[in-house]
This record gives C-alpha cells, structure tokens and sequence, in this order.
C-alpha cells in the first residue's frame, strides 16, 4: 500500500468508508470501499486508474440486518473486502489494464 488509509464519514458513522492508492508496478490504483447504508444492505469497493473506473465489487450484507453487533460486523466487512482488492492488485489481478510504459517494474 503506498498511501494510508482515510476514513470516510461524520461522528455518527466513523466506519462509512476506506480509500487508499496502491501501486502495481508503474500504475497507481484507487482503491474506495463504502457502506452503502443499511436500505441498500451492501458495501461496494470501486478500483480506478488514471481516472477511469476499472471495476466495482460488492457484499450484500441483508442476512446481517437486525443482529446485534451490526455495526461491528459490517465495519469487518468493509475492511475485509478492502483488504482483499488490495491484495488483488498487489498480486497483479488487474494487470490487463497497464499500459507499456506502465508494465515495466517500478522502482
């Protein structure tokens, strides 16, 4: 990860989101990840490069609502799936979307 994390949200709801720059060789991703809320029931992560959406991935999380802990529990998920589109491009998942110049290893 080359940018810490932020988080996205008032004092009421700390927990709305995550977003972090991630470079893969000479590419830099955007990767954010939020809560949708509750009335849409899943948390979605976009991944950018240069600008331009390359996918969005998302959790439904319907089978948690109303069980306790539920912020908690939806909080994991957001990191979890953050975590795990991190690690995606980290490991070259979307590789297909470099350029020439960008396909060279970075220093």
């Amino acid at each position: 990860m080359a940018a810490a994390g932020c988080i996205i949200g008032g004092l009421s709801d700390p927990m709305k989101g995550l977003s972090h720059e991630v470079r893969y060789k000479r590419a830099v991703f955007y990767v954010q990840t939020q809560d949708m809320g509750h009335e849409a029931g899943y948390v979605e992560s976009l991944i950018y490069k240069g600008g331009t959406l390359v996918t969005s991935r998302k959790s439904y999380y319907y089978s948690l609502l109303g069980s306790p802990g539920l912020p908690e529990k939806v909080a994991q998920l957001l990191k979890e799936q953050h975590q795990t589109v991190i690690r995606d491009i980290e490991i070259g998942r979307f590789h297909y979307t470099l350029t020439p110049s960008e396909e060279e290893d970075g220093g």
